[in-house]
Parts: C-alpha cells; structure tokens; sequence
C-alpha cells in the first residue's frame, strides 16, 4: 500500500512559476522587503499544494482547512529570513505546513492511556486490493477513519514520519502512535475489502 501511497502524494512541481534558483532567490528576498506583489505571487505558486497537504487531514472541514493555510502562510511569509537554501523550498514550506495542521489537530487528539491490541497482521492491506480502486476512492477511504488515526497515518504514510516524530508532534506516546496506525490500517483494510 505504500508504494501506491506514496506515488500518489507526490506534489506537483512549481518550476514553472519559478524557474530557477536565481529567480527564487529574488522572489523570497522581496517577500522579506514585505512586497505585497511578490508575497501573493508565492501564495499562488504554492498555496494550491499546501492545501492538498492539508485537506489530506482536514477532509470534512472547508473552515479549518482554509485557517490552516492562512496560518501556515503567515508563517511561511514570517520565517522567510530562516530559508537557508539548504535542501528543497517546496520541502520547507512543506514542513511547516505539516506542522501547522498537527498543531491545530493536537487540540483534538487525546493521548488514550490504553488500546485494544491490533496485530501488524490484522492490519496487513494486499497491494493488488488497493491498485484496483482509484485514487480518489483510496483518498475518500482514507477520509472516512477517525481523526487521531487518519492523522498518524497520513503522517507516517505520506510525510515520512517516525513514531517517535509523530508522539512528539502530537503529544502521544510511541506505543499510542503505533496503535493508531495499525488501527488506521485495520479500519483501511476492512473498507477496502467491503468496496472490492
């Protein structure tokens, strides 16, 4: 599953609004000189990106998903001085969306003292299940699991997380990190099997 996964979360490329390094450089320095021309030019060349970030864990939510990216893009545009050209921009800003919607859904995640046991087994999805539906039906899938578990699995599935990473994001613990995961997966493979 997370080979398809993963071949569907990756994000467009903007190259195309911003066609290198140089012209970059110069967009981000003008963003710190507050230009409102070249602070709406980087809000339209990523903004659609971060916002198929966010409503990956704010589905159901239209107002929360555009506070978020109001939130993440006040940050962006505040910690632009902090972008050391190190490593991809699309990445940082990726980053710190990420970790705007965990703060927001940090509020709504309780750290639950005790699980019932889900066994990797019980949570194992057959990769030719998951490549006969569409992507859109997978996402939809994905939507329908409770908060605190689409929000680990779309943490360690999609951005590469570690449990330890996740407990530390979200005020959990490892173990509580790993249960929801598995009972993401368990939830995933019950309603794939329904709908093939």
């Amino acid at each position: 599953m997370s080979q398809v996964i993963n071949i569907y979360s990756q994000v467009t490329t903007l190259e195309s609004g911003v066609s290198g390094h140089n012209e970059l450089s110069i967009l981000i320095r003008d963003c710190i000189a507050q230009s409102p021309a070249a602070q709406k030019k980087l809000y339209d060349l990523y903004a659609p990106a971060a916002y198929g970030v966010i409503k990956r864990y704010l589905y159901n939510d239209e107002f929360a998903a555009q506070e978020v990216l109001n939130d993440s893009f006040y940050k962006i545009l505040t910690k632009l001085d902090q972008y050391s050209f190190q490593g991809v921009f699309e990445g940082w800003i990726r980053r710190i969306v990420v970790n705007t919607v965990t703060d927001h859904l940090r509020k709504n995640i309780k750290d639950a003292q005790s699980h019932k046991e889900v066994q990797e087994e019980d949570a194992f999805i057959n990769s030719e299940s998951v490549e006969k539906i569409s992507h859109k039906e997978l996402l939809n899938i994905i939507q329908t699991i409770p908060d605190a578990q689409r929000t680990v699995f779309n943490l360690y599935v999609f951005e590469n997380y570690s449990h330890k990473e996740i407990a530390t994001l979200l005020n959990l613990t490892e173990s509580n990190s790993r249960w929801y995961l598995n009972d993401a997966r368990r939830r995933l493979k019950e309603k794939i099997n329904f709908i093939l």
